[in-house]
């Protein structure tokens, strides 16, 4: 159960089976099975989806003027250097 602020007051058991009959006497609602929670609370998807290749974050000091010019070229300037560096290797 995740901390509650400081403060914050439970239902006793009582209150709570009152809650419960009052709820299971309302016409208009229903407790859900578990494979219409599924439904309903799709699985979640945190953060980006793996990548097939990883790379390697790394920090290097490159010259203003090189740096300029392939931000200039527009988006994906990071990797047309990388592709680069890769041609240069030999990879």
């Amino acid at each position: 159960m995740p901390r509650l602020k400081r403060g914050t007051i439970l239902p006793s058991a009582k209150e709570e089976a009152a809650i419960a009959k009052g709820i299971a006497g309302d016409p208009d609602t229903y407790e859900p099975g578990a494979a219409e929670w599924k439904r309903m609370k799709p699985e979640p998807r945190l953060g980006r989806p793996p990548a097939a290749v990883t790379k390697e974050r790394i920090t290097i000091r490159l010259t203003r003027e090189v740096v300029r010019r392939f931000r200039a070229s527009g988006p994906g300037w990071q990797t047309r250097i990388d592709d680069l560096l890769k041609k240069v290797v030999g990879l």
